[in-house]
């Protein structure tokens, strides 16, 4: 699973804003059961390192800090949503009900394929009504497949219905697809440069196993940019 969202000048400032030395920060993790040396927290500070989920919610406990403010953005996709909340995805998915492997395929995909009843304890546990959560899920489907066909064409007449799905201004949309776009590009300048030049096949597939989990966090990407 990819890194969660993650502000290392956020962190700084809640860290400053109580007055805690990294020392003091890094004691409180460990008493939370999540041990971690000082070097890996200025790290974090840095923006050289990203902490684990279990890491962010530890860091967000002892510096007495929501986790969306760490994450510097207000939840919109499912996994936002339940990083918020401070759940693993195997948590969340056993407090509902559900197999963790089903729950993560539903989170990765933005396809929800719950039960009644899974969905309202879901929406119990996000602290969401349940046609907010239907929204949430449903949306974030819908962008997944737009922004499949914009980084995959030309991006540019995308950004108006991605700007209105996302709540962004069109701008900050453009701005973020353009970055997506290139990253994206990347990948096939990659492939193709180690096709021509014969590299081994193990190669190959490591870049194309790169670039599908690239795409499975694509929405999640997205709505960091443009946050």
């Amino acid at each position: 699973m990819s890194q969660p969202p993650f502000s290392p000048a956020q962190a700084r400032a809640a860290r400053q804003r109580i007055g805690l030395a990294p020392e003091q920060v890094t004691f409180a993790m460990g008493q939370l059961g999540v041990v971690r040396t000082v070097t890996a927290l200025l790290c974090w500070e840095a923006g050289t390192l990203a902490p684990t989920e279990v890491e962010l919610f530890a860091l967000a406990d002892a510096l007495w800090c929501p986790v969306p403010v760490l994450m510097d953005l207000q939840p919109r996709s499912l996994r936002e949503h339940r990083l918020a909340r401070q759940f693993t995805a195997e948590r969340l998915a056993r407090r509902i009900g559900m197999d963790p492997p089903a729950y993560t395929r539903a989170e990765n995909d933005h396809h929800w394929q719950g039960t009644d009843r899974q969905t309202l304890l879901l929406a119990e546990a996000l602290g969401l009504e349940p046609d907010r959560l239907l929204r949430v899920i449903s949306q974030a489907g819908e962008l997944d497949e737009l922004l499949r066909q914009a980084v995959e064409g030309r991006w540019k007449q995308y950004t108006a219905p991605l700007a209105r799905l996302a709540g962004v201004p069109e701008r900050t949309a453009a701005k973020a697809l353009r970055t997506l776009h290139q990253e994206y590009a990347g990948f096939h300048e990659r492939y193709m440069g180690h096709l021509v030049a014969r590299s081994d096949h193990a190669r190959l597939k490591e870049i194309a196993a790169d670039r599908a989990a690239w795409l499975h966090a694509l929405a999640d990407r997205f709505l960091h940019l443009v946050s």
